[in-house]
């Protein structure tokens, strides 16, 4: 196994959070990981609807950004497990619009204020689940999720707790792409009533890709989070581009709240 803990990356000051699942030190390591990321464009109303309170879209020539993430998380200092994020790129309310939104996302976390708020969470483990609802209030539930990325091709889907056809599924063959660095993130949560802003720290080299004949699959099951994407527009989507790796390493820490 790989010394992690001689990793400066991962040689970080933790603190523990309890939570019904179990102790959970924070910030949360993950070692190894694969990602596939499709970045989508939506109608800004739409996507303001979706928002937690008391934040904005960034809009982004008259379009939102709306991003449907898949992770493998093959090693981490709570277990492994799989994850699917659905987010739009926001800012808080009262935060002027930047000038040039796309460029505003590489800006250092330590000065940039757009992120993204999460919608939609699922994870594939109780305990995952538990740490993302208590710590920050994602809105995370448990259920199987299929992660494949090999060959220029990838194959994920989020299937329904509650059994039938998935909730979504995002497949297909990549198109041309070029290397990319993964950048920081910085999220957004409503969580006892007050905004957290969190910090994740990446680091990874990817490849940022045309869509191809990748196209996201909305099910026709009722569930919040296929209600979620329906609502912004995006059965049968095909992605603006997306970002995917095989070598994800991240610090997930802890949320400060906004004043």
């Amino acid at each position: 196994m790989k010394p992690w803990n001689a990793d400066p990356f991962f040689q970080y000051p933790r603190n523990i959070v309890s939570t019904s699942e179990g102790d959970v030190a924070m910030p949360i390591l993950y070692y190894d990981s694969s990602q596939m990321m499709a970045f989508f464009w939506a109608d800004c109303d739409k996507a303001q609807s979706q928002l937690s309170e008391g934040l904005d879209v960034v809009r982004f020539g008259g379009k939102a950004l709306v991003v449907l993430a898949f992770y493998q998380y093959r090693k981490t200092s709570i277990a492994d497990y799989n994850e699917v994020g659905t987010a739009i790129a926001c800012v808080p309310k009262g935060t002027r619009q930047p000038n040039w939104p796309l460029l505003s996302l590489f800006r250092s976390v330590d000065k940039g204020v757009v992120g993204f708020n999460v919608i939609d969470l699922p994870v594939t483990t109780p305990a995952a689940c538990a740490a993302g609802r208590e710590i920050w209030s994602y809105p995370k539930f448990v259920t199987p999720i299929d992660f494949a990325l090999q060959a220029g091709r990838f194959a994920g889907s989020v299937h329904n707790p509650s059994g039938g056809e998935p909730i979504c599924t995002l497949t297909g063959d990549l198109g041309l792409g070029i290397p990319a660095p993964l950048i920081d993130l910085v999220l957004y949560s409503l969580h006892q009533g007050h905004m957290l802003r969190t910090l994740v720290n990446i680091r990874a080299k990817g490849r940022m890709c045309l869509p191809g004949t990748l196209r996201l699959q909305v099910g026709t099951a009722r569930h919040r989070m296929a209600d979620n994407l329906r609502a912004m527009g995006l059965e049968e989507a095909k992605p603006a581009f997306v970002v995917h790796t095989h070598g994800l390493q991240l610090r997930l820490n802890s949320g400060a709240e906004l004043p």
